[in-house]
């Protein structure tokens, strides 16, 4: 339902517990205090399909938790409404001639919501605290396998203390990080998560606590978390009026509601309760000539996995007789339907270029020789599997997320593979993300379907994945010529030899493909209702992709 407004004045009250400063309060931090009580512009209404997994920037690892953090804290760096990089804390910065040594100098307007201003050494203990194995944060290769940043690695394997990261505040303001290898896209990872700052002292004094709720995260962004509780299916943010360009911030605030029936979601946004919601594909001929009809690239590709650990699909031919069995165009046409693309690739396309412009994917069916629907092929390959591994039938666990789409493409999934190999049984294991994910870390799945959207503008950030011992790399595949390419490419011969780096890319994509690490599904689109009165909201495929600083509603 729609909140009031009293009843998101109530909620704003909850902000002011044992670890943060309210607003009026004495602060040591000798800036403005973020006062939630007199807040005023128009609160936006939006609809999201999952829970928020974490509200702490170094533990965040879905878009749902990237997009509610990004709205209340800010990084070095922000995604510009046409995609690029712009200033964020960081008011300018220099880079040494070899490309080793960034020196950032922060704004002086730059304060979290309880007063404290925003200081470098709020950025060295945030890293710090990311490459941190006790940290244990999914994210920490960031820090040391994607920016390079000095002694990363060491720390990373417990052989250097977190103290000793490349990365240093020369003074209140000035922050100077020092990398082992340039990095030409360096500038696009600030604006990700893992690099927020956070302040150390407000830290410790929630302990434990931190990033559990709203009295446990301060906030240096454009809003402020109110009333979000672990698991919650709705929570507000209010705007920030400590914030450094609280002046451009024309909302009062944002109302999330968490609705996994896209029906339920249509009727609310009919009913004036929801001003942004995404439509299964099913509703999309409902709507399709509305002007407030909105199809959206967001950068994501959906795939499935084998779990490599599992006798069955350590078998290549078990791996290739899958993929060949998969129909995209039956499930983005027929299931998805909201003008989401069939995909035959490791790396989606329109996100990340060369310096000619060239998109990395320039089709979507580069390798149709070794990844496409061919039920021939896919027969083919799984009697070879059959004679290797010494058994004719198969029962398989495949795990999915709890939404409406993706259980359709579950269940899609399911009665593909079961018709065109006979002798597989799939048995669906539906579950909350949260839960699946788990399922897929620990190794308790054989067919996982998942998701991966690019966390910067270069093909690396899918192709990082699949390096032997990579967090996100649920199959646990492991192929040491694989490894050594995607090691020359970021900290080897060819990081600075951008044409050769990028051929040695596509050969690396091809091994993906090759081996079937993956089954490649679908590039997906979010087919979205927005109210006309809504204005401003930015759409990005990288990173965060949807952005609130600059949206307006009448």
């Amino acid at each position: 339902m729609k909140h009031s407004a009293f009843y998101f004045i109530a909620a704003a009250g909850l902000l002011f517990s044992s670890c943060r400063n309210g607003p009026g309060t004495a602060s040591a931090g000798r800036g403005p205090v973020a006062d939630t009580k007199n807040i005023q512009g128009s609160m936006l209404n939006i609809m999201i399909d999952n829970e928020v997994q974490a509200l702490d920037p170094q533990k965040a690892v879905d878009g749902t938790s990237f997009e509610i953090v990004a709205n209340f804290m800010d990084g070095l760096k922000q995604m510009a409404a046409d995609g690029s990089v712009t200033n964020a804390v960081c008011k300018n910065e220099t880079v040494s001639s070899d490309g080793l040594v960034y020196t950032f100098e922060l704004r002086d307007d730059a304060f979290w919501s309880n007063g404290d201003p925003v200081t470098a050494q709020d950025f060295v203990f945030a890293w710090q605290r990311a490459i941190d194995p006790a940290t244990a944060s999914e994210y920490a290769y960031m820090v040391s396998d994607i920016a390079h940043i000095k002694n990363a690695v060491a720390i990373q394997a417990g052989q250097m203390n977190p103290d000793q990261l490349g990365v240093r505040a020369l003074s209140s303001k000035k922050l100077e990080v020092q990398l082992t290898v340039p990095v030409s896209y360096f500038d696009q990872l600030l604006y990700f998560c893992t690099f927020y700052p956070i302040n150390e002292k407000f830290y410790k004094k929630c302990g434990d606590k931190f990033g559990s709720g709203p009295d446990t995260v301060l906030s240096n962004g454009a809003f402020i978390i109110t009333d979000y509780k672990e698991g919650a299916d709705s929570f507000t943010l209010a705007k920030n009026t400590a914030y450094y360009d609280a002046k451009n911030v024309q909302l009062g605030g944002l109302s999330y509601h968490v609705i996994k029936n896209s029906e339920d979601g249509l009727k609310q946004y009919q009913s004036g309760s929801l001003d942004l919601i995404e439509l299964a594909g099913s509703q999309v001929a409902q709507v399709k000539n509305s002007s407030e009809f909105k199809v959206v690239g967001s950068g994501y590709l959906w795939y499935v996995t084998g779990n490599m650990e599992k006798p069955e699909f350590t078998n290549l031919n078990m791996r290739l007789a899958v993929t060949f069995a998969l129909n995209r165009e039956a499930i983005t046409e027929n299931i998805i339907q909201d003008g989401s693309l069939p995909i035959y690739t490791a790396v989606p396309s329109e996100f990340s270029y060369n310096a000619s412009g060239k998109d990395f994917t320039t089709s979507l069916k580069e390798f149709p020789d070794i990844c496409s629907y061919d039920p021939a092929k896919a027969v083919s390959y799984f009697r070879k599997a059959q004679q290797e591994l010494g058994k004719s039938r198969f029962t398989f666990k495949l795990v999915a997320d709890d939404n409406e789409t993706q259980q359709a493409v579950a269940a899609e999934i399911k009665s593909q593979i079961e018709r065109t190999l006979p002798g597989i049984t799939i048995e669906l294991s539906i579950m909350k993300k949260s839960d699946r994910l788990a399922a897929m870390r620990s190794g308790n799945f054989d067919l996982g379907l998942t998701r991966w959207g690019p966390d910067y503008a270069d093909p690396m950030t899918y192709l990082g994945m699949w390096v032997t011992g990579n967090d996100n790399n649920y199959g646990r595949w492991s192929y040491p010529s694989y490894d050594a390419i995607i090691a020359d490419c970021t900290d080897g011969d060819l990081c600075t030899k951008l044409d050769e780096r990028w051929t040695a890319m596509k050969k690396a994509e091809r091994l993906v493909m090759e081996q079937a690490v993956i089954m490649p599904l679908y590039q997906q689109a979010n087919a979205d209702l927005i109210k006309s009165s809504v204005k401003g909201i930015a759409f990005h495929s990288v990173a965060v992709n949807r952005i609130y600083k600059a949206a307006s509603k009448n």
